[in-house]
């Protein structure tokens, strides 16, 4: 007799942006997962418009009843900056969605996972980041004592083959708050890190956009569109076919580990030096003594993962 296996618990916290919108969307379709919140911080744009993109796509995905809680307007300690020059001046380019009815919870982000952590058994809860990790290091200063509860932290961020997509050094979810990556990195919770050196694997070429479009449907469709209005900057900007698809594979690993390897490895941000801020320092080779902290992913399969995502989204209607 076969046991069935409970859903992954997950929380994600987000910035929608049109690539954290699709990797909502594909932890929405996927039973593996229980989404049971998402929180929303200042990044790719406003903290109201990113909290605002993701109650539109809730409703969108017919999910109302995953709650919502606002969280960081800003950086730890820097100046922030925002990305409405790649994403359009909602975030959600392309998209076209209506002004949601749902509105996120009067609790913040913060305060929300201290309080669910605090209830859980060690391990309970899988934290999905598509943003920058402010709110997740408000938690942790705040309250320490929930970082074992939380099963692993799966982030997009980093670079290091690559090179930075907002500095020469820095990818940008870091670069907007490197304190909070540094104060995450160094909690002592298990880490996965999607860098730049994966993401710019999975590219968003017309072939592989084309069986999502032949779904002909809703989600389908502006999936499609989103991509393509991001597309413009990253085929200018690299000379692709078309766009990373960054933030979706955070929820690939977590259905489909087999479809992508890494090492384990430590990895620093850098918080003082300006040439380098938010970089992430990935000692790959092991030439320092300092302990591995994360799970450093720089290999996929694309073909195999967008045939996921499609299979997934065509369950969203």
């Amino acid at each position: 007799m076969m046991t069935q296996v409970s859903p992954r618990r997950i929380i994600i916290d987000t910035d929608p942006g049109q690539d954290d919108a699709v990797a909502i969307l594909l932890a929405l379709a996927s039973p593996e997962l229980q989404v049971e919140a998402i929180m929303t911080v200042a990044g790719n744009v406003s903290l109201a418009q990113t909290t605002k993109n993701a109650c539109a796509l809730l409703e969108l995905a017919g999910r109302e009843d995953v709650p919502v809680f606002a969280g960081a307007a800003r950086p730890l300690h820097k100046a922030p900056i925002s990305a409405e020059y790649v994403h359009g001046e909602t975030g959600m380019g392309g998209a076209n969605l209506p002004t949601p009815r749902l509105r996120e919870q009067p609790m913040d982000a913060a305060t929300h996972l201290i309080d669910v952590l605090r209830k859980e058994p060690k391990g309970a809860i899988t934290l999905v980041c598509l943003g920058p990790l402010t709110n997740l290091a408000h938690a942790l200063t705040h309250a320490p004592d929930i970082a074992p509860k939380i099963s692993r932290i799966v982030a997009m961020g980093g670079a290091q083959r690559e090179g930075g997509n907002i500095t020469p050094t820095a990818e940008f979810n870091f670069f907007v708050d490197p304190h909070a990556a540094k104060i995450v990195m160094g909690a002592g919770i298990p880490v996965t890190l999607l860098p730049l050196d994966v993401t710019h694997r999975a590219i968003a070429t017309p072939a592989r956009l084309a069986p999502i479009a032949a779904l002909g449907t809703p989600v389908g469709d502006m999936v499609v569109r989103m991509l393509g209005a991001e597309d413009r900057f990253e085929k200018l900007k690299y000379g692709w076919e078309g766009g990373a698809l960054h933030d979706p594979l955070t929820i690939g690993w977590l259905l489909r580990p087999d479809l992508f390897s890494g090492r384990d490895c430590n990895v620093e941000i850098e918080i003082e030096a300006p040439l380098c801020l938010g970089q992430s320092v990935v000692d790959l080779w092991k030439v320092t003594d300092r302990l591995p902290n994360a799970l450093w992913i720089d290999h996929i399969n694309s073909d195999a993962f967008y045939t996921l995502l499609t299979e997934r989204l065509a369950r969203l209607v």
